[in-house]
């Protein structure tokens, strides 16, 4: 079994106290260090021998007395001194957690909610914003790429979008499509960019923003989970939660860098659309 041996603890401190000073390490770090080391020492009580056995042990007393964080904060000062004292093999694995960023939590914006912006919009006669906020959710585009949204692609089903300089496709739910041409229709937009300010210009993310700030108040919608680019996030996550299928979205959301004619070669474009008709974020209205 592999094993090393501490005799004069004091000593061996004083040591890596050195080592930590040499590796320019803060006064606060080196102090923490040492103190968690003297844990493990107070731990192995009168033994001299250091081995996975006692390491181990000490492990588990770490868990049964003290948070996760703190457990690992303190096998993070031994594995250090371990790798001093020339015992690196002995090192101790860190307690394993799932990631859970509360922050993203708060921000999470729920279909429910969605909808109730989408409903709310519509309530008050806001049509554009209602029809801009079905379409980057049905799709999971970027606010930027709304400008290529033309009445001649909306008619076709099949949108091209240009970011970064890479070309991709954007499929039209059925839904979707069949909303966007009654809105143009309405709307008498003959021709460009479906989505334009009075002056004919197109939309930008600060007055879609702003339009959706101001719907999310009066639908009683925390501001904080209101924003344009949660609406391609809860596009993802409902994608993936109906379909499993994490190539596909990556394919769809252009984080790949797959070539426009490697997908019309493919059989990828029936199975977009399969997996879109799947989602149902929208409501007939």
């Amino acid at each position: 079994m592999m094993k090393g041996t501490v005799r004069n603890r004091e000593y061996s401190l004083e040591r890596f106290q050195e080592y930590l000073q040499e590796r320019e390490n803060s006064q606060a770090t080196i102090g923490k260090y040492l103190r968690d080391v003297r844990k493990f020492f107070w731990f192995m009580d009168q033994r001299e021998e250091v081995d996975k056995e006692v390491l181990m042990s000490y492990k588990q007393w770490l868990i049964d007395n003290y948070s996760v964080s703190s457990v690992n904060s303190m096998i993070a000062a031994l594995n250090q001194y371990l790798v001093f004292a020339d015992m690196e093999r002995l090192r101790l694995k860190r307690v394993r957690v799932q990631r859970m960023d509360i922050q993203y939590l708060e921000k999470e914006l729920k279909k429910g909610e969605f909808q109730r912006l989408v409903r709310k919009a519509r309530g008050q006669g806001k049509e554009q914003i209602a029809m801009i906020m079905e379409t980057m959710c049905a799709t999971g585009i970027r606010v930027s790429e709304l400008k290529f949204f033309r009445v001649d692609n909306v008619k076709s089903g099949i949108v091209k979008v240009w970011n970064k300089g890479k070309c991709r496709l954007v499929i039209l739910p059925a839904l979707l499509r069949s909303k966007l041409l009654l809105y143009i229709s309405r709307n008498r937009i003959r021709a460009g960019i479906v989505f334009r300010t009075r002056t004919g210009r197109a939309k930008d993310r600060s007055n879609i923003w702003r339009e959706m700030k101001d719907i999310a108040a009066e639908a009683g919608i925390g501001l904080k989970k209101v924003f344009p680019h949660n609406l391609r996030h809860l596009f993802a996550r409902t994608f993936y939660k109906e379909t499993k299928n994490l190539l596909n979205l990556a394919d769809i959301l252009g984080h790949s860098s797959l070539e426009v004619t490697r997908i019309y070669a493919s059989d990828g474009l029936t199975a977009w659309k399969k997996n879109l008709e799947r989602i149902k974020l929208l409501e007939t209205t």
